[in-house]
């Protein structure tokens, strides 16, 4: 099962991805209310109207949280938004969830709570491996994601430096 943070996911629909990913997962995917309010609120914007989209064709599905005092927890203690708290309470409620995420704090939150998580970048690496995206579809998209996300000069360097490398 894997499921969606807002900000893996509107960084998926703003760099065209979305689509592309949806139809190549075969895992359930999900995203919590509260990370379809944060996506969807503003109704007419590009990206929020295709993540609209994928729910509304069953591409990903919204779920609920069981247990509000877990959300409570984290987002004081991790000092995390409502869909960061969210997504990683629901992640502790499931066994076997792997966490879409991009949130600075979430990601901390994730190493310290040992949730398995991936980033939009390794979203794209992957991608590229399975051949779903060419080596310059992979760098355009990268270049999209370091316009749009808050990666570190470092983490695109690196990454750029990895979509480069041909297979032998």
């Amino acid at each position: 099962m894997l499921l969606f943070d807002a900000s893996t996911l509107i960084l998926l629909a703003k760099t065209e991805l979305l689509d592309s990913f949806l139809d190549d997962f075969k895992d359930k995917v999900f995203i919590t209310k509260a990370v379809e309010d944060e996506c969807c609120r503003k109704q007419q914007a590009l990206d929020s109207l295709h993540i609209q989209k994928a729910i509304k064709d069953k591409g990903i599905a919204v779920k609920s949280l069981k247990d509000r005092g877990v959300y409570q927890k984290l987002r004081t203690d991790f000092s995390i938004g409502n869909g960061e708290a969210a997504t990683l309470a629901f992640a502790l409620e499931q066994k076997n969830t792997l966490v879409a995420i991009d949130d600075r704090r979430g990601i901390k939150a994730c190493k310290l709570l040992k949730i398995p998580f991936v980033t939009a970048i390794d979203i794209v690496v992957r991608l590229k491996e399975k051949q779903i995206l060419s080596k310059e579809q992979a760098l355009a998209k990268l270049n999209a994601l370091a316009r749009y996300g808050r990666y570190s000069d470092e983490i695109i360097t690196r990454t750029r430096a990895s979509l480069e490398v041909k297979k032998q």
